[in-house]
């Protein structure tokens, strides 16, 4: 089975986990610089069997659209036009990147980096337990 991908798309950062081949365990896998997200994936989509990529969708508390929400969807849709065999999925990342700042709040620079990583892996948490509850 194909490997799942998620990311937690930021201005300057984006955290990237991946889930092992059955589908069940995310992990942190890395954070880029979000100018190099595109040389990213193209390399990484060679290396590794990934089926699904989910981006994290940052709604407000309430539910609402953000200006981020905005540049989310429209980034979204430009990966889907340069990556046309990737499957690509919004999913809610509401407080993924405040849980993932605690973790890192008291760390230095490089684990505050670090930390996009775990919210991407958080967000990829949250959307395997949504496909294995829906079996």
């Amino acid at each position: 089975m194909s490997k799942i991908m998620a990311l937690d798309l930021g201005d300057q950062w984006v955290g990237v986990a991946l889930s092992d081949s059955s589908r069940i365990f995310p992990k942190p896998y890395t954070t880029v610089t979000a100018a190099e997200l595109e040389q990213f994936l193209s390399t990484t989509l060679q290396k590794e069997t990934i089926g699904i990529i989910v981006i994290g969708y940052p709604k407000t508390m309430s539910g609402g659209e953000s200006d981020q929400t905005k540049k989310v969807v429209a980034y979204k849709e430009l990966l889907e036009t340069k990556f046309a065999d990737t499957q690509f999925v919004l999913w809610d990342e509401r407080l993924s990147s405040k849980r993932a700042q605690v973790i890192g709040s008291r760390k230095t620079k490089e684990d505050k980096i670090k930390s996009h990583s775990v919210a991407a892996a958080f967000i990829l948490d949250s959307y395997l337990s949504y496909l294995h509850m829906n079996k």
